[in-house]
Parts: C-alpha cells; sequence; structure tokens
C-alpha cells in the first residue's frame, strides 16, 4: 500500500495468503517450543492433550470432566479417557463433588503442579534466549502482535462456543 492508501500490485496476493501464513507460523513456533521442551524434561512426556487437561485443571481446580470438555472442545468420553490416563500417572485426583455425588471434580496432584511450574520455567527460559537472538524490532514486533494474537484466541473461543 502507498502513503495514499492505495493497493499495490501483491498486496491482494498477501492479503489472501496471510491466514495461513500466521496459522503455519503459530503452529509451527508451537511445536518446535513443545518439541525442545520434551527433550530437556527429565520425566516422561505428556501427550498435547494431556498437557492441555492438566493445564485448566491447575487453572480452574475442581472443574468437572464435562466443563473441562467444552473448555478443551473435545468429546466428552475424551476428557474421560484422558482423566483416567492422568489419574493413572499420578497427575490428577477425581474428588466428588458435595452437591453430586455422581459428578467428578478434577483436582492436580502435587506433583503435577511442580511440573507444569516446571513446565513454565522452562518454556519461559527457551523462549527469552531465542527472543535474545532476534534484533530488537523483531522482537518489539513480536511483543506488540500478543495483544492482537489474544484477541484472536478470544474470537475463535467465542465461535467455538457457539452452537
Amino acid at each position: 500500500m502507498d502513503v495514499d492508501g492505495r493497493l499495490h500490485q501483491g498486496d491482494d496476493e498477501r492479503a489472501e495468503t496471510f491466514p495461513e501464513e500466521l496459522a503455519d507460523a503459530l503452529v509451527g513456533v508451537q511445536r518446535l517450543i513443545r518439541r525442545r521442551l520434551r527433550a530437556e524434561m527429565p520425566l516422561a512426556p505428556l501427550r498435547g492433550a494431556e498437557v492441555e487437561l492438566l493445564r485448566l485443571v491447575a487453572a480452574r481446580p475442581g472443574i468437572g470432566v464435562s466443563d473441562a470438555a467444552r473448555e478443551l472442545c473435545l468429546a466428552g468420553n475424551s476428557v474421560s479417557t484422558l482423566v483416567n490416563q492422568l489419574v493413572r500417572q499420578g497427575w490428577l485426583v477425581r474428588g466428588t463433588d458435595p452437591a453430586d455425588r455422581r459428578a467428578a471434580r478434577l483436582l492436580p496432584t502435587p506433583a503435577a503442579e511442580e511440573r507444569l511450574a516446571a513446565w513454565r520455567r522452562r518454556r519461559a527460559d527457551l523462549v527469552r534466549r531465542q527472543l535474545a537472538l532476534l534484533d530488537a524490532a523483531d522482537r518489539d514486533a513480536l511483543r506488540a502482535a500478543v495483544p492482537a494474537l489474544r484477541k484472536l484466541a478470544v474470537t475463535l473461543r467465542e465461535e467455538a462456543d457457539q452452537p
């Protein structure tokens, strides 16, 4: 686009490919962070869905299985399977809801909380090291993009919540 706001040839093509390029970049960064962290973690790796569920339960202790399924946009039986696996591995405790004895309330174990805290520290350290390798303009561009990325996440969540 020029100073008068007119599109240059090629701007339309870039606008068309931008959503795919952005999605690919986000997925690529997430995948590389996850792989690097798995290589550094002393414990057996957890699958992505297991980590997401653990993080959700740690953020919202006492959440029920159906609420967790809704929050993660997963089928209830899939979350039940994940819960069973994480309970067997010692990462989650399934408690009983005092208001409804049939409903389970999920709580992270102290070991899970420690593991998540270590993972967050390692993730922050990894990203901090990589950001330091970028020039100031790139770091500033990434910092400026964070609010827009958070808004994008909100709109994606809102759309997923619609029937």
